[in-house]
């Protein structure tokens, strides 16, 4: 992947805004969305994600309610499609809850010395499942819990010098025990995959 196609990408749960955007100069951030989307129709044809309940065995249950409720810590980092690791970051997070609706109020420092804050709006739903809100994501994210694990489904818009990017994010999170938390989510434009986020969260 050249620099031009490097996308720096926000954490799960944990998104900022422009700061990993791609950078590119308009010309060439118009050549690579004609070559994603003609791309698209070959790369995405039918591939089955992972159901949730696949994990409904497994244990400690995953509740965000319980989990993003105090003071948490994370850590990540952002790979390209080829696998480089392109940005570090690390997390603070604080999550409020009031009934079954939450806040995570985040604070994030990137290895280039930058810094963002992001606010979530968390809603817990029966039969597992959850909605969230954020200044820059594309209507509601789409959540699932089963056993340990959760899958968030969500389009960001990123603001890239004038133009937005709807970025998608299929992103699955994996309780390890009642303090540690792995998350891993896949960025694609088109359906074209543009690369992961890998987290590690825990909880204070």
């Amino acid at each position: 992947m050249t620099e031009h196609d490097r996308l720096h990408a926000p954490a799960p749960l944990a998104l900022p805004s422009a700061a990993f955007a791609p950078r590119m100069r308009p010309p060439a951030r118009r050549a690579a969305l004609g070559a994603l989307a003609a791309g698209a129709a070959a790369l995405a044809t039918g591939c089955a994600s992972i159901d949730p309940t696949a994990y409904s065995s497994e244990r400690p249950v995953l509740d965000l309610k319980t989990y993003f409720d105090g003071d948490i810590d994370a850590w990540g980092m952002f790979q390209d499609r080829a696998g480089k690791v392109v940005r570090r970051f690390t997390v603070k997070m604080k999550g409020t809850w009031v009934g079954d609706t939450g806040t995570l109020d985040e604070d994030f420092l990137y290895s280039d010395g930058k810094k963002e804050k992001r606010v979530w709006t968390i809603r817990k739903l029966p039969q597992g499942r959850y909605v969230g809100t954020a200044a820059d994501v594309v209507g509601e994210a789409q959540g699932v819990a089963s056993g340990n694990a959760l899958n968030w489904r969500y389009t960001l818009a990123l603001n890239v010098d004038g133009t937005v990017w709807n970025v998608d994010f299929d992103d699955w999170m994996y309780l390890i025990d009642e303090r540690v938390m792995l998350n891993r989510a896949t960025m694609s434009k088109f359906g074209v995959r543009l690369g992961e986020v890998l987290l590690s969260f825990t909880k204070r």
